[in-house]
């Protein structure tokens, strides 16, 4: 398997795993969070949290294509519009739920996010930079 399908593949394993662990932890760490969360009516310090976690989990996803696929700049864009496309459905869906600053910090950030994570990985490994300083 070529390394950038294997990188968009670690991406959404990554964004999904590390959503999923931020969202439990929230759940135990966010009084009424767990309560609020069926009805999806939540305060501003529930939502701004869960931009957290989508912020985190984009960076997340981005670095992951860093590390298995270095200077693959395409596949982080290529990851990042495909989940953006993904989101906006759901975020139609449930456009009535939250307000308009809230959809959009998610959506207009989502790409930029995964771009800034994948750029993060440094791109040799450090066997390779310890040589190469010797």
């Amino acid at each position: 398997m070529k390394r950038p399908v294997l990188a968009f593949i670690a991406a959404i394993v990554t964004w999904v795993i590390v959503a999923s662990l931020l969202n439990r932890g929230l759940r135990i760490a966010f009084d009424g969070y767990a309560a609020a969360e069926p009805t999806m009516i939540f305060t501003l310090g529930m939502m701004l949290a869960r931009l957290v976690i989508g912020a985190v989990a984009s960076l997340a996803s981005g670095a992951a294509i860093g590390w298995i696929a270095p200077g693959r700049g395409r596949t982080a864009w290529v990851f990042g519009l495909v989940w953006l496309a993904l989101f906006i459905p759901a975020h139609v869906k449930l456009w009535h739920v939250f307000p308009l600053w809230y959809h959009l910090t998610f959506l207009v950030s989502l790409v930029p996010l995964v771009i800034l994570g994948s750029k993060w990985v440094p791109r040799h490994s450090p066997g390779v930079i310890e040589s190469q300083v010797q």
